[in-house]
Parts: structure tokens; sequence; C-alpha cells
């Protein structure tokens, strides 16, 4: 089984992750978050080279907030679909922000193992951020 827990570096060199940074630091200032104060932004590289976009934004009813990367994975579908090949996700400060658990597994729906995210740590790929993940093939399996 071939080791995932670091991508290549030509893949991760091929991404322009500060014009990415940039454009979820430009959706973190558009968030919506009243409540929480806590401002999420996430830009995201297509594999046909498009970036999709999005932010937090909160709701009253605490429980039905949407996070930003909602709203990317929304607008990757809504402007034509695609892979996410690589997506950066920042917080108040414009730094790196690890997604939570819900938004990991977004992540590895619409991006699969290889989809390289920024995280405080550096760049990985969704193989090392949600190891062993559940997805379609599991559906599949189950059916028969």
């Amino acid at each position: 089984m071939a080791d995932t827990s670091s991508p290549s570096p030509g893949a991760v060199d091929a991404v322009d992750w500060e014009s990415l940074r940039l454009r979820a630091v430009e959706l973190m200032e558009r968030a919506y978050a009243p409540y929480s104060r806590f401002r999420v932004g996430v830009a995201g590289l297509v594999d046909d080279g498009r970036v999709v976009s999005g932010c937090n934004v909160e709701n009253a009813a605490y429980g039905v907030a949407l996070c930003a990367e909602c709203g990317m994975v929304s607008e990757l579908h809504a402007s034509g679909g695609g892979r996410l090949t690589a997506v950066f996700c920042v917080g108040g400060d414009g730094q790196a922000l690890m997604p939570c658990g819900r938004c990991r597994q977004l992540l590895w729906e619409n991006g699969g193992p290889e989809c390289l995210l920024m995280t405080p740590e550096g760049v990985l790929p969704m193989s090392a951020v949600l190891p062993q993940a559940f997805g379609a093939e599991d559906l599949r399996h189950a059916e028969g």
C-alpha cells in the first residue's frame, strides 16, 4: 500500500496556495457570524482550474448554521461540478484552520483521498486528514 501521509512535492508546488489563501480571507471577511464572531472562509481549486469558495453563515437556531465548506461545495456543484484538488480554509486571523469533522467528510466526498488540504501543520492529503474515511464505496459494498 502506498504511503499517503504526505503529498508529492510536485502536487503541492503546482497549487498557488497564496491565491487560495487570499480568496479564503476575502470570503472570511464576508462571513455572517453575529453570534460566535468566529468567521471562516474557504477556497478550493477544482480539477478544471476553477476556484470555488464559501464562508460560514450562522443562524439564531445554532444547529442550522452552515460551515464555509458547505457553501464552497454548493458553489462547486452549482457552477458545473468537478473534483476539488486543493483547499485552503482560514479563520479570522487569515491563517490555516482545520475543517471540522463534518466538513472533512464533505471534502472527502468532493475531492477524495488525493485532495490536498492546507492545515496548520502544512499541506496534507485528505487520506491523512480523514484516515479510514467512509465514502461511496462503503455504500456500494453494503448493497451487495
